[in-house]
């Protein structure tokens, strides 16, 4: 008996052996085969097979397409008041009368907070990277003011919309009167606009962690595999930058609110998985969106824009200018064109109105076409993306038909 005993406990064990060194194995093949399959997805680019990138971007369009139009089927009536009250406005609008004055006023409120809403937008949600906005549109925009504020003595521009170019109060203004809050003041609806577009891109990988945690499924993100790699090599974990992605995380899921308020008050680059975390470890919405609402529109956004004023004030670009020209050889060459750029901005700004043409400049031509350069890598990107996704549902459907076999 003793005997039989024995030989059943070392089959066991063997068993035991065989099972891990099965699950091992069977692991590292599905490590293996998920590898590949990335390696496969990551080809899918313009520049290097563009005629299939092309393909599976329209094919991807059509299906997110249909998913919006079942989505909206499904909440038809939600659909079916906001088109009544579209109805209702554009009977208002439309209708002559003495509300007109304010149906004009709201429209052109409207229009100028959605435009800086959709770039705060662009600037964080990216579909794989986002077109940096606030380097393109915003800063630029806040300079410009900032310049203009110094240099007309007065903040008393038109109502924004602007027109195309700032126009200098004729009456002049007071010395002294520009203020580090007025300028605040002046651009502080565009800031807090962009502000809450960035807070608003940060939702769709909130609701994407926060469904696949509750429904187990494996979400189509490359960010959400990479969140769930975080999590596997926490503890083993070297790198500064893994360590300070869970530093992030773990501060947003202990402290709650207010950790997450803190993360996002600040320019961090590392708030991009903050989503992914608060969906995966079921944050309730109004306690993430709220604190990334407060930390992006109005916290983390002052700073910046307080930034930007500080560095574009009159003094602060007149010992610029000069800096550059003290820099041995190459100064006085760089001097010269920034120099013929404010004064080109400063004659906008005096012959506004009288059709004074603005000189050319090589920074201005450099910028547009920095611009432009970024808004095309950001179309392709979006391109990449969508035709990687759709591989991605090929890779999901070939590897389903082979379990079924």
């Amino acid at each position: 008996m003793a005997a039989n005993g024995a030989s059943l406990e070392k089959t066991q064990k063997r068993t035991g052996v065989k099972d891990k060194q099965n699950g091992t194995s069977q692991d590292a093949s599905v490590r293996e085969r998920r590898e590949k399959d990335k390696e496969e997805r990551l080809s899918l680019v313009l520049w290097r097979r563009p005629i299939t990138t092309l393909q599976y971007f329209l094919l991807e369009t059509l299906i997110k397409l249909k998913e919006l139009a079942m989505k909206l089927w499904h909440r038809r009536g939600l659909v079916s008041f906001f088109l009544v009250l579209c109805l209702f406005f554009y009977l208002a609008y439309s209708t002559e009368g003495t509300h007109q004055n304010y149906v004009k006023y709201l429209e052109g409120k409207f229009l100028w907070c959605a435009y800086w809403v959709g770039l705060g937008i662009l600037s964080s949600v990216g579909l794989g990277t986002g077109l940096h906005t606030f380097l393109l549109y915003l800063g630029p925009h806040i300079a410009s003011v900032t310049l203009a504020a110094y240099e007309c003595g007065s903040t008393d521009f038109p109502e924004p919309p602007y027109p195309d170019q700032i126009l200098c109060p004729t009456d002049g203004g007071l010395e002294g009167s520009v203020s580090l809050w007025t300028i605040m003041s002046k651009v502080r609806l565009e800031a807090c606009m962009w502000g809450a577009g960035t807070a608003i891109g940060e939702l769709p990988p909130y609701f994407m962690a926060r469904a696949a945690r509750q429904s187990g499924a494996d979400p189509d993100d490359e960010d959400y595999e990479e969140f769930e790699e975080m999590l596997e090599q926490a503890q083993t974990a070297q790198d500064f930058i893994t360590r300070a992605k869970m530093g992030v995380q773990n501060m947003v899921q202990r402290v709650g609110f207010f950790g997450i308020l803190a993360c996002a008050s600040i320019p961090n680059p590392l708030f991009d998985l903050a989503g992914i975390t608060c969906g995966h470890f079921l944050v309730p919405f109004w306690t993430f969106f709220g604190a990334t609402l407060i930390g992006k529109a109005i916290v983390k956004m002052h700073i910046q824009k307080l930034f930007v004023i500080i560095t574009f004030s009159r003094h602060i670009v007149e010992q610029m200018v000069s800096l550059i020209g003290s820099v041995p050889r190459v100064g006085p060459a760089l001097q010269k064109p920034f120099s013929q750029y404010l004064d080109a901005q400063r004659n906008k700004l005096h012959h506004a109105g009288e059709g004074t043409p603005a000189g050319e400049n090589w920074l201005s031509w450099v910028f547009e076409k920095v611009v432009l350069v970024m808004v095309v890598y950001f179309v392709c990107s979006i391109v990449n993306s969508m035709a990687q996704s759709y591989g991605k549902r090929l890779q999901q459907r070939r590897h389903s038909e082979e379990k079924t076999k």
